[in-house]
């Protein structure tokens, strides 16, 4: 473990932000490569995504840092930390972490789709960090590659300089030295003094099996020791250093840390809720006077109940819930209970992916079944008395005379899609309850914003997008605030009883709509009984949509040969009496698949 002094001048720290599959990963990967982080026998495709689910679909969910060495073409050797971030929108709270870690960004984007939604949304975010623009055009090996009509584009509507971007094929490996020449010559270096007081900014945290804790820190100022007694500055907890180190991408230990350098530290915390993302560290015998600007705090914008099919299966789902948020620190949930369901948790997510996710790594990692109940926002409720309260299970609304209204989030929606689908974006998103704010041209491609109920949103509105533009349509979102409108519970009821997972909350003049949309879909997913179910949709004590399961017709004449008509009157007046009394006790087994199919409202 030696002691490392890079000159200040000599490092630099840079993000890679991008849209969706524009190749951050793949760039990665080659700059891991061309720099000899790791030797070819260890290389694989994505090597900074590490989780199983990452590779599989193909996508990265937790922004990585590596740590590489460089000798640039004027002889000087640098040390560059590279974080590769995310590109989907609902891991944006990772790119906002990231970047404030860093002095530049490398903006990707690829040389044959052009600017897309979240290209715009990550680069504001590094103008917003003050981050240092580079522009790197990628997979310019591709027929359909048109460089110079790219760099306009960026000029047009990102509005920065793009006549000197990079021009690189990361799959290819071709301009990756151009690519690492421009880091060190176009961003800056980190300013910090070693002398001042140690202050040091809590990236991300995440849980490892045998080290606990690891945490991931940007020095600013000071140096960082192994043995040092620490403090957080927000948290006022103190701990005791035990390693240091960074990541080539394989961890790394030394002895210290200093301005501008990017590393992890471990110090017993017991859980990561006690490192908050954002926090100050300082040393606990000559604190810094005043914390480092951190983030703002995550708020979950999804809620959604999950609950074990098999009740036994609770205890397991609670210690799973409880592992996967050691290393999320955007997830959040609590305990409720469901007539229908049984126990399970009320959870918080940052976006529809964030929510299939969590859901898939529950049922992978910790072999778990479990029933999703219907997404849903978190609504303002003012009451008559002055008082407000928030709602996020439809399940918990109160009575509706002593509400006075009800507010739900408004969203911001950035669309660009090619003109052939114009018509149907527009259509989907004015059927949503869009008011529409602008529509203008970027090339060839329209861009319109608009303002969407993020409850229209949250199912499936970004799967029916993606279908009607065949897939060329990209999409973006910021919340823009609460909005008072016209909202009502409808509620599902199957044979009389109200099934609360399939709650809520929708706007009136849409709901007799949507209520005989969903009674419809329950009348084919529920298999029929020895008796007849109605299935109701409802709101308040009126109801608005009606279907019925036909009974199940069982033979009780089958054996019956012969004789008088009064012997089969006789076991058919019986089956009559026995299914009355059936329908009055009977239980409806409603399947998992049910629940899951009939919240898909637009899919057909």
């Amino acid at each position: 473990m030696a002691e490392l002094t890079t000159p200040l001048e000599r490092i630099r720290n840079f993000s890679i932000v991008a849209h969706i599959d524009h190749g951050k990963s793949t760039l990665s990967d080659r700059l891991i490569q061309t720099t000899g982080g790791l030797t070819q026998r260890e290389m694989k495709e994505q090597v900074l995504d590490s989780m199983e689910i990452e590779r599989e679909r193909g996508i990265t969910i937790k922004a990585q840092t590596v740590r590489l060495h460089y000798r640039a073409r004027d002889g000087q050797d640098y040390v560059l930390n590279l974080m590769d971030t995310p590109g989907h929108v609902d891991f944006a709270y990772e790119v906002s972490r990231s970047l404030a870690a860093c002095e530049g960004s490398i903006l990707v984007v690829d040389a044959s789709q052009g600017v897309e939604a979240q290209t715009l949304a990550n680069v504001y975010q590094a103008i917003e960090a003050n981050n240092e623009i580079v522009p790197v055009l990628n997979k310019i090996d591709l027929p359909a590659a048109e460089p110079e009509r790219v760099r306009t584009q960026i000029e047009d509507v990102i509005g920065i300089d793009a006549s000197d971007a990079v021009l690189c094929s990361a799959k290819s490996g071709l301009g990756i030295e151009d690519v690492l020449e421009a880091v060190v010559t176009r961003l800056p270096p980190p300013k910090g003094d070693e002398a001042a007081p140690l202050k040091a900014l809590l990236v991300d945290a995440w849980y490892d099996p045998y080290l606990g804790v690891v945490v991931l820190v940007r020095v600013f100022d000071g140096r960082l020791r192994a043995g040092q007694r620490v403090r957080m500055i927000n948290a006022g907890a103190a701990y005791q250093i035990d390693r240091i180190g960074y990541f080539t991408p394989a961890r790394t230990e030394v002895e210290s840390l200093g301005p501008g350098e990017i590393g992890f530290i471990t110090a017993q915390i017991k859980e990561v809720a006690h490192a908050a993302v954002g926090d100050t560290i300082t040393d606990e015998r000559r604190p810094a006077l005043q914390a480092l600007p951190g983030f703002k705090e995550v708020q979950p914008v999804v809620f959604c109940g999950l609950f074990p099919v098999d009740a036994a299966d609770f205890e397991d789902l609670r210690a799973a819930i409880g592992r996967l948020k050691l290393n999320d620190a955007s997830f959040s949930y609590e305990m409720e209970t469901s007539a229908a369901l049984g126990f399970g948790f009320r959870c918080g997510f940052l976006g529809l992916l964030h929510l299939e996710i969590i859901q898939e790594r529950l049922s992978r990692e910790f072999d778990l079944d479990l029933i999703a109940t219907a997404p849903s926002v978190v609504y303002h409720i003012n009451k008559i008395d002055g008082s407000t309260m928030e709602l996020h299970n439809p399940a918990d609304m109160p009575d509706p005379t002593y509400i006075e209204s009800i507010e739900e989030p408004w969203i911001k929606a950035t669309i660009l899609t090619p003109d052939d689908y114009l018509g149907a974006v527009i259509k989907l998103c004015q059927d949503r309850r869009g008011q529409q704010r602008e529509l203008s041209y970027v090339g060839a491609r329209a861009m319109i914003v608009y303002d969407l109920p993020l409850n229209e949103v949250v199912f499936d509105f970004y799967d029916r997008l993606k279908s009607i533009s065949k897939g060329y349509a990209s999409f973006d979102y910021q919340i823009e605030g609460y909005r008072a409108e016209h909202l009502v519970k409808m509620q599902i009821l199957v044979n009389a009883e109200p099934v609360d997972a399939l709650s809520m909350l929708v706007h009136r003049d849409r709901a007799e709509q949507r209520g005989r949309v969903m009674v419809e879909k329950m009348k084919e997913l529920i298999p029929p009984h020895l008796f007849q179910i109605p299935i109701q949709a409802a709101i308040g004590g009126r109801i608005i949509a009606r279907e019925t399961v036909r009974a199940l017709r069982k033979d009780v004449t089958a054996k019956c040969y012969g004789g008088d008509i009064s012997r089969k009157r006789k076991l058919l007046d019986k089956q009559k009496e026995g299914k009355k009394r059936m329908r009055q006790f009977g239980k409806v087994e409603i399947p998992q698949e049910a629940f899951i199919a009939a919240l898909k409202m637009d899919a057909d």
